[in-house]
C-alpha cells in the first residue's frame, strides 16, 4: 500500500491539450498524450509496477520534501531539503498558444541548486499504451529516443544517459548557483528529433511560460477575500481546457477510486455537458469572457450535430474533447489499480445514460452568457429552438440523473428542476432578444414542471425537498435550487430542506451527496463528502442569510485542499482525497461558491 502516494500529493502541469501529475517526490506518475483522453505513458498511480514513470530527484535518506506553484501560474515547484543542500525540479510544459491540435507535446524539468550540493538521479519508464505496447529505446550521450508503435518519445538531457533495459538512468551532481534539465517530448513516429538542450534555454523556456499564465491572469475581475484559492481554482479549469475546442474535462486522471479498494473508479478526462457548462459561468464570473464564449460554441456545435434526426436525444451526457460521441467502456485487466481499486477502467458507459439535467445546466450557462448573445448566429439559435422545443414534450420520463446511478431510472427531483431551468431560461432568451420561439408551448411545460416538483418533489415526512418522487432520501444536487431561481433562498419550504439536509447530509460542515444505503446506486461500497456538494451548500448558506455558518463552511474546507490548493472529487473519512484529480467541478463551485458569499458579505457590511 505504500508503494502508491496519496491521491493530494500531485501538483498538475499542462499545456492546454494535456497534462501531468508529479508527485511531491518528483515523480511524473500520470500523463498521457497527445490529448488528455489519449492512452497513458506513464501511469504509476495506476500500476505501481507496470504503469511506467519519471523520477527526477535526490536520493538523501535524511531529506525532505516541499511542494509550490510559482505564484500565478502553473509552473511546479518541487523543492528538496537535507542537511547537503537544497535543491529544485521545477516541472512546466510550454502551452498551446494557437489552439491548433498537434501531436507534439513536451514536458519539462528544470533542476537547480539553491544551497549545498545535491546529487539528482532520473529514471524514465514509459509504459505506452496503457503499458499494453513495447517499445524499443535508442540512447546517444545525453539524448534517448524511446519508439512505440503509436509515438516517438524522445529524452533530451544536459547530462548523460545510459540505459537500463528498455528505460533510462542518469545522475548528476549541482552546487549552488547551477542548473540543468530534462526534456521529454512526443511526437508521431519518425517526428522530427527537438534541437539539443542548453541550461540557459530551459531557463528562458521557464520565464516564457511564466509570462505566460501571469498574462493570462490578469484578466480577473476578482477581487474578493480569497484570492490565491480562486485563482488557483481559475488556473485548474484552464489546464483542463482543451485549446483547440474550448471543450473542458472533468478531471485530468482516470481510475482513481471514490473509496480505496472499491469499485468506484471512472475514466474522467472527457467533457461533461454539465461541468462544462457551470465552468461558463465560473469563467464569466470572474472575466474569462474568450474561455467562456468558446466552450458555448463547442455546446452549441453539438446541438446542430443532431438536427434533421428523429429520434435520441439532442445532447450525450458527455463527449471527447473533440466532440465525438464515442466512449466505450472497458476494463484494463492488466492494471492492479491504484492501492489495489479496481477495475481500471477507460471510456465512460455513462455516456449512453438519460440525463436530463443536462439541459437546464446548458441552458443557464447560455444565460448567463447574455452579452455573447450579438454574436449569437441564427442556425445556433434554431439548433436552441429545436431543443427546447423536444424538451418540451420529452421531459416528464424517468432517467439516471446527476450523479449516473446504475440502480435503474427513477423520477429524479433534481433532473425535473432542471428541466424547468431550461425552459425558463430559453423564454427569457426569446424574449431579452427577440428570438423567434414557441413561447406559449415553452411557458406551459415549464409551469407544469413547477407544479409537479412541488407537488411530488416535497417529503412531507423529512419536511424537505427530496432526490425522487418515489422515497424521502435527500440530495445535495437540489442545493442548486435557489441559485436556479426554482425557488427563494429564504422560503420556509426551502429553510426547511436545508435543515434536512444538515441533519441528513452534513458531516462537520462536509456534505455527502446522498446515502447509498438509503438510495441503492447499483454499486458496492460506499464514498466520501463531495466536495462540490460542500461548495454548493456554502452558495446556498450564504444566500438562505447564514453568512456565518457558510463562511465557517468554506474556510473549513480551505483546510482540505493540498498542498498546493487543489481538490480532489471527494474527501474521504480521515479527511483524504478521493476520487479523480484535480476535479473541475469541484474547483468551479469554489469560484461560485466564493462570489456568492463575498457578495452577501459586502451586503452585510455595507460596501
Amino acid at each position: 500500500m505504500d508503494r502508491y502516494p496519496p491521491i493530494a500529493d500531485h501538483g498538475l502541469v499542462g499545456d492546454l491539450q494535456t497534462a501531468a501529475l508529479v508527485s511531491s517526490q518528483g515523480v511524473v506518475d500520470w500523463f498521457a498524450a497527445p490529448r488528455f483522453d489519449s492512452p497513458s505513458i506513464f501511469a504509476a498511480l495506476l500500476d505501481h509496477d507496470g504503469g511506467g514513470f519519471f523520477r527526477l530527484a535526490p536520493e538523501h535518506p535524511e531529506g525532505t520534501c516541499k511542494q509550490l506553484y510559482y505564484p500565478d501560474t502553473a509552473v511546479l515547484v518541487t523543492r528538496f531539503m537535507s542537511p547537503d543542500g537544497v535543491g529544485e525540479v521545477v516541472d512546466f510544459m510550454p502551452p498551446d498558444r494557437v489552439g491548433k491540435a498537434t501531436d507534439r507535446h513536451t514536458l519539462i524539468r528544470l533542476v537547480r541548486v539553491v544551497r549545498g550540493s545535491v546529487e539528482f538521479t532520473l529514471e524514465c519508464r514509459p509504459r505506452f499504451d496503457y503499458a499494453r505496447a513495447e517499445h524499443r529505446l535508442e540512447v546517444d550521450g545525453n539524448t534517448s529516443l524511446f519508439r512505440a508503435p503509436s509515438m516517438d518519445a524522445h529524452l533530451q538531457s544536459t547530462f548523460p544517459l545510459e540505459r537500463d533495459g528498455q528505460d533510462v538512468r542518469g545522475r548528476v551532481r549541482l552546487k549552488a548557483g547551477e542548473s540543468g534539465g530534462v526534456v521529454f517530448t512526443v511526437c508521431a513516429p519518425g517526428g522530427e528529433a527537438p534541437p539539443p538542450q542548453t541550461p540557459e534555454g530551459i531557463r528562458a523556456q521557464m520565464g516564457e511560460v511564466i509570462g505566460f499564465w501571469r498574462n493570462w491572469l490578469r484578466k480577473s475581475r476578482y477581487h474578493g477575500r480569497w484570492p490565491e484559492l480562486v485563482h488557483r481554482s481559475v488556473i485548474t479549469l484552464k489546464l483542463l481546457t482543451y485549446a483547440p475546442t474550448g471543450a473542458l474535462i472533468a478531471a485530468a486522471t482516470m481510475g482513481l477510486p471514490e473509496q480505496v479498494g472499491g469499485e468506484r473508479n471512472w475514466d474522467y478526462r472527457f467533457t461533461w455537458v454539465r461541468d462544462g457548462s457551470l465552468s461558463v459561468r465560473a469563467m464569466l464570473d470572474l472575466g474569462f469572457v474568450d474561455e467562456a464564449t468558446a466552450f458555448m460554441h463547442w455546446m452549441v456545435d453539438r446541438m446542430r450535430e443532431r438536427e434533421g434526426t428523429v429520434d435520441g436525444e439532442p445532447l450525450q451526457t458527455m463527449y471527447r474533447i473533440d466532440g465525438s460521441p464515442n466512449l466505450p467502456e472497458e476494463t484494463l485487466e492488466h492494471f492492479e489499480g491504484y492501492r489495489g481499486s479496481s477495475p481500471v477502467r477507460i471510456g465512460n458507459g455513462a455516456a449512453d445514460q438519460l440525463q436530463l439535467d443536462i439541459y437546464g445546466e446548458t441552458f443557464y450557462a447560455l444565460s448567463m452568457g447574455r452579452e455573447l448573445w450579438q454574436h449569437a448566429t441564427y442556425h445556433g439559435w434554431k439548433a436552441l429552438t429545436k431543443t427546447l422545443d423536444w424538451l418540451s414534450g420529452a421531459w416528464d420520463r424517468p432517467d439516471e440523473g446527476i450523479w449516473e446511478t446504475r440502480g435503474g431510472r427513477k423520477d429524479f427531483t433534481y433532473s425535473r428542476v432542471m428541466c424547468w431551468a431550461a425552459l425558463d431560461h430559453g423564454v427569457s432568451l426569446a424574449e431579452s432578444f427577440r428570438r423567434p420561439a414557441d413561447l406559449e408551448t415553452w411557458r406551459s411545460a415549464r409551469n407544469m414542471i413547477f407544479e409537479q416538483v412541488m407537488a411530488r418533489g416535497w417529503s412531507e415526512k423529512e419536511g424537505a425537498f427530496v432526490q425522487h418522487y418515489d422515497g424521502d432520501v435527500l440530495d445535495a444536487s437540489l442545493l442548486m435550487m435557489p441559485m436556479l431561481g426554482f425557488i427563494a433562498p429564504k422560503d420556509p419550504m426551502w429553510l426547511s430542506t436545508l435543515d434536512a439536509m444538515d441533519r441528513k447530509l452534513v458531516s462537520d460542515s462536509l456534505v455527502y451527496r446522498y446515502d447509498p444505503a438509503a438510495s441503492p446506486d447499483g454499486l458496492r461500497g460506499s464514498e466520501g463528502t463531495f466536495s462540490l456538494c460542500t461548495f454548493l451548500y456554502v452558495d446556498a448558506l450564504a444566500r438562505a442569510g447564514r453568512l456565518d455558518q457558510a463562511r465557517y463552511t468554506f474556510e473549513k474546507m480551505q483546510t482540505y485542499a493540498n498542498h498546493v490548493g487543489l481538490f480532489a472529487e471527494e474527501v474521504g473519512p480521515t479527511g483524504e482525497q478521493l476520487g479523480n484529480f484535480p476535479q473541475a467541478f469541484t474547483h468551479l463551485s469554489l469560484i461560485m461558491a466564493a462570489n456568492t458569499l463575498d457578495a452577501a458579505l459586502d451586503a452585510e457590511q455595507g460596501r
